[in-house]
């Protein structure tokens, strides 16, 4: 069950609540290149994805996002833009006047560059150390309460202060207190339009961490989104199996809002990673389901072709409402109803040559022909679909 959480909306384009899971990523070119972002954003757009995050490492960046955003709508793409700010609060506030999002750093937003020394302070000098972020802070959730611009608290395993880590170390509690710190600041002011996220490379301590983060939320009685990712997760397999692992944990446990997965590649290649990902976990059912056997000395058909005939079937016969389909390929009677019980509609082999088709856990053709069964399987669905 999806843990339940407040509505924010992050330009025309809600998430959390009961919104679907919406998957982003971010440029890789400067965004002092206008062309360059637009021409990348398209293509992440064209590809799936909802919404889009672009550094903004200085105020001219920050407020190049304003002739982003023109020459997208120009050309009929709305996607809302997320900037993302890094020790600099300043331009936070500018970028709170044009994106839709700004996502602010916790470790670096008001507490120095981290240079790794351990520092010491009473605990009344540490309750001034917060003060000083919320007089900081407020004024920049008054910029974006003005603008209807939401914010995300984005906490990194790697970037947190020597402020936080020589009270907490490099803890899981340390990252959480990190985030809360900013939280309790938000919920003072009443500022609702808040996103979290708390990220690691290593998916055992950023599963970890988020988990945390969630009981310390619901302790206090809060209900932030959250947005998910295994950051520098790498690239090829590798990246897509750490990605899979760390996300779709949490997504197992009903925790997450919005996905990113970040890969060393084109961002576009992030979108069906992050789709596929949800698929997995059940998150979000955006294609059919097929759902197959490995086969074994019992298989008497050619399963991998059949599967592979089923899949252009599917996508060339069947109407756009079949997405939400599961179908099951089994290569024998022995294991397959049972193991494919979840499926809407089964292809099982019944003996050689035959076939079996099942709607649910119905058998609904029995010991037909094998080359009459993938048109009778794509009748039986289209029937059904009437």
């Amino acid at each position: 069950m999806r843990r339940q959480t407040n509505e924010v909306m992050v330009g025309n384009l809600p998430m959390g609540g009961n919104n679907p899971i919406r998957v982003q990523s971010m440029t890789t070119c400067s965004t002092m290149d206008t062309e360059g972002c637009v021409a990348q954003i398209k293509r992440i757009v064209d590809a799936g994805g909802e919404y889009v995050r672009l550094t903004t490492q200085g105020v001219a960046e920050a407020e190049n996002l304003r002739n982003i955003k023109r020459r997208l709508q120009e050309d009929g793409y709305n996607v809302p833009l997320i900037a993302d700010v890094h020790f600099n609060a300043k331009v936070a506030d500018v970028a709170a006047l044009y994106a839709d999002k700004v996502r602010i750093n916790p470790g670096n937003y008001v507490d120095p560059a981290r240079k790794f020394h351990h520092l010491e302070y009473t605990d009344e000098e540490y309750v001034r150390e917060i003060k000083k972020i919320e007089e900081r802070f407020i004024p920049f959730l008054n910029i974006c309460r003005e603008h209807h611009t939401a914010i995300r608290i984005g906490v990194n395993h790697g970037s947190l202060s020597d402020r936080i880590m020589s009270r907490y170390g490099d803890t899981p509690q340390g990252m959480v207190e990190s985030c809360m710190e900013f939280l309790r600041i938000c919920v003072k002011e009443d500022f609702k339009n808040v996103v979290v996220s708390i990220k690691a490379s290593n998916t055992v301590v950023m599963v970890e961490t988020v988990r945390l983060m969630v009981k310390q939320m619901d302790i206090e009685d809060m209900h932030f989104p959250l947005h998910l990712g295994v950051t520098e997760a790498g690239e090829g397999e590798d990246g897509r199996l750490k990605s899979a692992v760390g996300i779709g944990a949490l997504l197992l446990d009903g925790i997450g809002d919005t996905i990113r997965v970040s890969l060393s590649e084109a961002p576009e290649c992030e979108i069906p990673v992050a789709y596929n990902i949800l698929q997995a976990a059940r998150a979000r059912i955006t294609k059919t389901e097929f759902i197959s056997c490995p086969g074994c000395g019992r298989t008497l058909y050619d399963l991998q072709g059949t599967i592979a005939k089923i899949k252009e079937a599917v996508a060339t016969q069947l109407p756009s409402s079949a997405t939400h389909l599961k179908i099951g390929i089994m290569g024998c009677i022995v294991n397959g109803p049972g193991e494919m019980a979840d499926a809407d509609y089964g292809y099982v082999g019944a003996g050689r040559g035959r076939i079996s088709l099942y709607r649910n856990k119905e058998c609904i053709l029995k010991n037909i022909p094998e080359e009459e069964a993938v048109e009778r399987l794509i009748e039986l669905i289209k029937g059904s679909l009437l």
